[in-house]
């Protein structure tokens, strides 16, 4: 007790609630003590301003020990030192006694100085260890589809390609340089790698290499959240303390949200955006060459965006956005990229090299979670301290970076793009480029034949899919080796093949000589044609999601499953596709958690922590587990939780998924909210499982008049598919509430608004005060039986042997072979599908109380939630212990909640 009492958090702007010192001492105390700490505590309860001062605290008091001990320990050597020379006669030592210290020295100098050389430069770092590459069995040599090939490889240093006979004036830049394959020279290549992920001067390469030195000995936080907006609430409350002026803080995020340059912006996705970004990266380099020739005399000019973006134009200017940056308090992503636009740079970048001498980054979970995003960054979570917020789906959202996914449009096109380019060049190239690009075609024909069974062409129909009962494309599952020795591909060395394409750079080769073809075909410009394909689909995003199939494959058989979903002419909007599905994630999380000092997750609802540990990290040992779950702020009569058995007419509800679209169960709960609207003020959020369920109950009460009824009272807003879309909605949900709380009308008393379990409104949004009086949740929202992915997981975490079920032969869309299944899951895996829908409820039905004055009611709309204890028991505690189970009928709902806003708003009056 009294070391709790030592601890202290002046930076906290207020005085803080018991709860709050409570949560903030044991955060203290688990970074000092390090493993994984999880620490729930209910929204709206101060849980991010407590996360910062905290952590930030710690951090504080940790450099300062640090650097206290560093002064100690300079004074102890000079007093030694002083000591050592009146007390020792050195006159008397051995020489190699008095030799030794500074040896020592020189010898460590002699050893960092090629280190610092080595770290000058960009090197690309391969993606599989020497020890995955020496436990691959197979060579690319010993495939069977390239017997006959030319076996001798020519080991000179290079040829002048320009010799070669047969290639056309231009074409040159197209053909790919030397390649020696690992058994010629064990792995080592002829040419550096090109294809880096930031290249743009020796300058900042070395700034870079003597950044990732002094990242890697600087103490820092990493805090991560879902989305960006999260991450923007986290630094406006990071301003409300001393912390703001006090320490280095850097915000991170995606290439779409940073980017200023307007004809990057205009290709509207992510993965678009980020290629063309890169592109622009690399052909920087390439600047000198300002026109591109076609052949036959014709010559097209470059764009001036084609020989690198403009917003990476001086180290000058680079310079001063950095500077700005560091002499204002923490800025999210909109501040950094306003300061960009002004200066004329790019904060994406600008943000990024900011990283090494923070002290506290801010970053979405892709950049943190994803090994691959973590490499790009240059982020080393050495002895870190690393805070996960909205923690609740951590192992699912964790191994779903780790899927990967190619579709039939891709492997026609990444076909069609090799064997243009090796029909050209195929006389010109060596014998390890021919053999690595045949095999790249062997294994996108193979993957071609299992989605077009018997060699069939796209617009064919097999006849598996004659039936005119099945709506979508049939999908079945099998293991990795299952797979590769069904296609006859298990004699490729897939390390090796992923190593050539990551350092041959045959991508850029290969799309940009289908873009000269393009040109020359069609007289158009490069950037029409770059437009065009941006359009439709990109040739740089097919190699990518070859590549990181390929990576899956090269994974544990029983890490994950393949996916295969076959096209059908009757369902267009399905195209056929190979999925892989990650199923564990504890590889992942334990790369993060091994270097650092301290993981910490956090969330509202984090219980039951035993599927979590079990799932992320099943060997920790329990003194390098903490936990810690607070109560709420609010007192007892500022919330009522109430089961809803029976509707208006007595219907007792019941949204199983066989009887939620029956006639009477809309009907009874289109009844429900016409009395619910005249009893609750301003604002209602109703959740339904799913956009399709909501659309059909919505359909069904325009038609039968009960959306008129509602209407009467309250304004309708429904939650739009496009999450760009959710702003607009939000804002003028919000602006029609505040107009009935200022001119307390007769006839309208508020809004209603229809969301959407897992969609952005359940997830990321705060309803606080007269924007969600009322929360009702619509039936328990479980997953659809249906998905074959969900099936997969939960088989993987039940323990069934995956031979043994015989869902693979069943189509997609198969809800009782999936009901099936679920039923016979009686342990871990039946947990984890409960536990899905009972966290997407918590999540949900947690967005209205916001603060300690607020006050709300919570109707949960299903006969289930009264039955099943388990059911009841997965509710956090806060409204577990405030819920009212059950009722007799309607009328005892109606009237509690008549009580309960006239006490409120009674209540609000008198103050």
């Amino acid at each position: 007790m009294e070391e709790d009492c030592q601890i202290e958090f002046p930076a906290f702007p207020y005085k803080p609630y018991p709860i709050q010192m409570d949560f903030m001492k044991f955060l203290y105390k688990s970074l000092d003590k390090g493993g994984i700490s999880m620490l729930e505590s209910p929204t709206g309860t101060g849980k991010t301003l407590s996360i910062i001062c905290s952590a930030l605290q710690w951090l504080v008091d940790k450099k300062r020990q640090e650097s206290i001990k560093g002064a100690l320990g300079l004074n102890l050597q000079e007093n030694l030192g002083n000591k050592s020379c009146l007390d020792n006669d050195i006159d008397n030592e051995p020489d190699w006694m008095r030799n030794f210290v500074p040896n020592k020295e020189s010898d460590t100098h002699e050893k960092k100085k090629p280190k610092g050389k080595k770290k000058s430069g960009v090197r690309s770092k391969d993606t599989f260890s020497k020890k995955e590459k020496e436990e691959t069995t197979r060579d690319l040599s010993n495939s069977g589809e390239e017997k006959g090939l030319e076996g001798n490889v020519n080991k000179r240093e290079g040829k002048n390609v320009k010799g070669n006979v047969g290639i056309d004036e231009g074409d040159e830049e197209f053909l790919l340089e030397e390649y020696e394959s690992g058994e010629e020279s064990d792995g080592t290549l002829k040419r550096r790698n090109s294809g880096a992920d930031v290249c743009l001067s020796s300058d900042e390469e070395e700034e870079d290499g003597l950044g990732d030195e002094e990242d890697g000995a600087r103490l820092k936080i990493y805090f991560c959240s879902r989305t960006h907006s999260q991450l923007s609430q986290f630094i406006k409350e990071l301003r409300k303390t001393t912390f703001s002026s006090e320490l280095m803080v850097v915000c991170l995020g995606s290439r779409k949200n940073f980017c200023i340059n307007e004809e990057v912006l205009k290709l509207g996705t992510s993965t678009l955006i980020n290629e063309r970004c890169l592109e622009l990266q690399k052909n920087k380099k390439n600047e000198a060459s300002k026109t591109m020739n076609l052949g036959a005399g014709k010559r097209v000019h470059r764009t001036k965006a084609s020989c690198g973006c403009p917003m990476l134009r001086s180290r000058k200017v680079e310079k001063e956005f950095k500077n700005e940056i560091i002499q204002l308090e923490p800025l999210d992503i909109e501040d950094l990229v306003r300061i960009g636009r002004n200066l004329g740079t790019c904060p994406y970048y600008g943000s990024r090299r900011m990283v090494p001498t923070a002290d506290l980054v801010i970053l979405p979970y892709q950049s943190l979670l994803s090994k691959s995003s973590r490499e790009s960054l240059g982020l080393s979570l050495k002895n870190s301290v690393i805070i996960i917020d909205e923690a609740h789906n951590l192992a699912d959202t964790l191994i779903s970076m780790y899927d990967a996914k190619i579709t039939l449009s891709q492997l026609n096109l990444l076909q069609s793009h090799l064997g243009g380019y090796f029909q050209r060049f195929r006389n010109l190239l060596g014998p390890g480029n021919r053999r690595y690009i045949q095999t790249l075609m062997v294994l996108t024909q193979a993957f071609l034949r299992v989605l077009l069974p018997d060699g069939k062409l796209a617009n064919h129909v097999d006849p598996l899919f004659e039936s005119e009962e099945i709506e979508i494309s049939l999908d079945s599952s099998m293991a990795i080796n299952e797979f590769l020795f069904s296609l006859d591909i298990d004699n490729i060395n897939l390390v090796k093949l992923l190593q050539y394409m990551k350092e041959s750079n045959l991508t850029h080769k290969v799309c940009g000589y289908r873009d000269k073809v393009a040109v020359a075909q069609n007289g158009s410009s490069v950037e029409d044609v770059k437009a065009t394909t941006c359009k439709e689909e990109s040739a740089v995003s097919c190699f990518r999601a070859l590549a990181d199939m390929l990576i899956s494959l090269t994974n544990n058989d029983g890490d994950g499953r393949i996916l295969i979903s076959r096209p059908r002419l009757t369902c267009r909007g399905q195209e056929g596709h190979i999925k892989y599905v990650m199923l564990t994630g504890e590889k992942m999380f334990s790369e993060i958690a091994d270097q650092a000092q301290a993981v910490v997750l956090a969330g509202g609802t984090l219980q039951p922590i035993e599927e979590t540990k079990e799932r992320l990290f099943p060997s920790l040992l329990p003194d390098r587990l903490h936990f810690f779950s607070c109560s709420h702020i609010i007192p007892p009569e500022n919330i009522l939780p109430i089961v809803v058995k029976h509707g208006p007419s007595d219907q007792s509800f019941d949204f199983s998924y066989k009887l939620r679209s029956q006639p009477n169960m809309i009907e009874e709960l289109g009844l429900l909210l016409c009395n619910i609207v005249t009893v609750v003020p301003e604002g209602v959020i109703v959740f339904f499982s799913s956009f399709d369920y909501e659309g059909k109950v919505y359909d069904s009460w325009k038609i039968s008049g009960m959306l008129t009824r509602i209407m009467k009272k309250k304004r309708v807003f429904r939650e739009p598919r496009k999450n760009t879309e959710v702003e607009a909605v939000l804002r003028e949900y919000k602006e029609t509430i505040d107009e009935v709380s200022t001119s307390n009308p007769t006839s309208c008393n508020g809004a209603i608004l229809f969301a959407v379990v897992g969609g952005k409104i359940s997830e990321g949004i705060n309803f606080s005060d007269g924007t969600g009086r009322c929360i009702i949740m619509v039936g328990l929202p479980y997953p659809s039986p249906s998905d074959i992915e969900l099936i997969e997981r939960v088989k993987y975490i039940e323990g069934q042997n995956p031979k043994s079920c015989v869902y693979g032969k069943h189509r997609s869309g198969d809800v009782q072979t999936g009901f099936h299944i679920l039923r016979s899951c009686k342990g871990r895996g039946k947990e984890y599908y409960e536990n899905l829908c009972m966290k997407a409820v918590n999540q949900s039905i947690g967005r209205a109380i916001r603060h300690i004055n607020d006050y709300a009611a919570i109707l949960l709309v299903d006969m289930r939630y009264a039955s099943d204890p388990a059911t009841i028991g997965k509710l956090p505690q806060w409204i577990k212990s405030r819920l009212v189970p059950t009722t007799e009928n309607y009328g005892q709902v109606h009237r509690l909640l008549h009580q309960f806003f006239k006490f409120h708003i009674s209540k609000g009056s008198n103050q």
